[in-house]
């Protein structure tokens, strides 16, 4: 009797310790505290768990009272994709900026400074860096949270990333295996497909992958994607042949695999959170990442006994699973021993040094290596009569598509707050169809600034700065994605992302001010 309670204890602890659940509010709920002491291994967070620097140092100090070796992981990529600045949009660049540059000195320092500031808010788990190769100009969740399209560029910038970020003591999480780079569906809502071949997955999407793995990453993410030249049937999150024959045997990585979440409709519409779960662990993952969408006890316990049941029903090798388990727990001890003594656990940032409260100087040191960034990617290229910078309020028109699930849409952009600190009495709309006539009317006779995210994937978007242009030559073109489409405008301004510093970035080279 003792014996099989002791092995149905182990099963129900190894079946907790490898999810990665989220939950809703700005401390932790009574539920999950005791799940982390039932053997809950791994916490997720999320924009809506974040209020600030400090309150989010608090929040992981609680966790840590329940257990000092839990995983606190988040999806802080930076540029674009942020939970540290979700409010304000984010202190650094993205991948796409960084990639631009092309200074793998300067990745890797903005690495290591988020990597701090991560640190020191007791995060350390970062599901980022992005290693997909965007060969796809049109891919609708990947774009500028990709390093390029050049995968040895992608390969070098990865590397650089997660040396940087794991200089802190927060582990890096190469993302999303074996490559996203080549779709034009988004895995939030259906399963996308590559059909390429096996030479060209190699030469193309594997390279930042291995880059990564020789880096010492200490964990990979999944895709949720299906590569019939690996798997005819599965998509790699579920796929055997991905990831323990091609991750773990080809490519040698000995570390975490952690899912992309489960809830995403390219898994749950198909196979159920359930059974999908379980599908992954036994295809060789090592954790399962829920709680983007679903996050709550129901859903943990939910897919716990959907772990058990599968172990004592023959699906799911019970060594599997502890292997699984086990290597969640050798991540959290790598984690707790790089936090070190240097400070206690969940420590509050310093001042200066928080999210959001640098000096802005640009110095290229600390808090001011983002902007420093945001600086050195922005390109400008005048247009065919020369109108010169802004010396007055302009009129900033927003064209507006809907924000993937991946970037959300409550994290503000664009250059409007930053052009009003230069420009006081700078005015703003925002617009997501053609409406170009609303624009003049509401501009007057100020000078407009248009600013768009992918304008070569809306041909709407296209129309209306053609149109709008036509109108009124003067015009400065703001592009904050990916920069596909040829110059438009008196002035076109490439930031290669829309995060707060890009915009900075951008509205001091439209004032010609730095």
């Amino acid at each position: 009797m003792t014996t099989l309670a002791h092995r149905n204890d182990t099963l129900t602890r190894d079946a907790l310790a490898v999810l990665q659940p989220g939950f809703v509010g700005t401390t932790a709920p009574e539920w999950l505290l005791r799940r982390i002491g039932e053997g809950l291994s791994s916490v997720g967070l999320f924009g809506r768990n974040i209020a600030s620097p400090e309150q989010l140092a608090a929040l992981t100090a609680q966790l840590r009272a329940e257990r000092d070796d839990v995983l606190v992981a988040i999806d802080e990529e930076g540029g674009d994709v942020t939970r540290l600045e979700v409010r304000t949009g984010s202190s650094f660049p993205g991948n796409y900026a960084l990639g631009s540059v092309d200074d793998v000195a300067l990745t890797r320092a903005v690495a290591a400074e988020l990597g701090r500031r991560l640190a020191a808010c007791g995060v350390d788990l970062n599901w980022a860096p992005s290693a997909d190769v965007n060969s796809n100009p049109n891919n609708p969740v990947i774009g500028v949270r990709s390093f390029g399209a050049d995968p040895q560029l992608v390969a070098r910038h990865t590397a650089a990333y997660v040396e940087g970020l794991q200089s802190a003591g927060v582990a890096a999480c190469a993302k999303h295996f074996p490559g996203h780079g080549d779709t034009a569906v988004d895995s939030h809502h259906s399963l996308p497909r590559i059909d390429v071949d096996l030479a060209t997955l190699h030469a193309r999407e594997l390279v930042p992958f291995r880059a990564a793995v020789a880096a010492g990453s200490k964990s990979v993410m999944s895709a949720h994607i299906l590569l019939p030249a690996l798997d005819p049937d599965r998509p790699a999150t579920l796929s055997p042949q991905i990831l323990t024959g091609l991750l773990r045997r080809e490519l040698g990585f000995d570390g975490l695999v952690v899912t992309d979440g489960m809830e995403m409709q390219a898994i749950s519409a198909t196979y159920g959170i359930e059974r999908g779960s379980v599908l992954a662990i036994a295809a060789g993952a090592d954790a399962i990442c829920v709680g983007g969408g679903l996050a709550d006890e129901d859903t943990v316990l939910r897919l716990r006994d959907a772990l058990v049941t599968a172990v004592r029903e023959g699906e799911l090798p019970e060594e599997r699973l502890a292997d699984a388990a086990a290597r969640v727990r050798a991540l959290a001890d790598w984690t707790r021993e790089a936090r070190g003594a240097a400070s206690e656990p969940g420590a509050a940032s310093q001042e200066g040094t928080a999210p959001g409260t640098g000096t802005g100087t640009g110095s290229g040191t600390g808090s001011d290596i983002g902007l420093t960034a945001a600086r050195r990617a922005v390109r400008v290229t005048p247009g065919e009569r020369d109108f010169g910078p802004l010396t007055s309020a302009p009129y900033v028109a927003a064209f507006t598509a809907v924000a993937n699930i991946a970037v959300g849409d409550e994290t503000p952009w664009g250059v409007a707050a930053e052009l009003a600190r230069l420009l006081p009495g700078t005015q703003t709309g925002s617009y997501a169809d053609a409406a170009v006539d609303d624009v003049l009317l509401a501009a007057g006779d100020r000078r407009i600034v248009a600013v768009v995210r992918d304008v070569h994937r809306h041909t709407w978007m296209a129309q209306s700065l053609d149109a709008l242009i036509a109108a009124r030559p003067d015009t400065i073109v703001v592009e904050m994605g990916i920069d596909q489409a040829p110059p438009r405008g008196a002035l076109h301004v490439a930031t290669f992302g829309a995060a707060r510093v890009c915009g900075q970035a951008a509205a001091e080279a439209v004032c010609a001010r730095s």
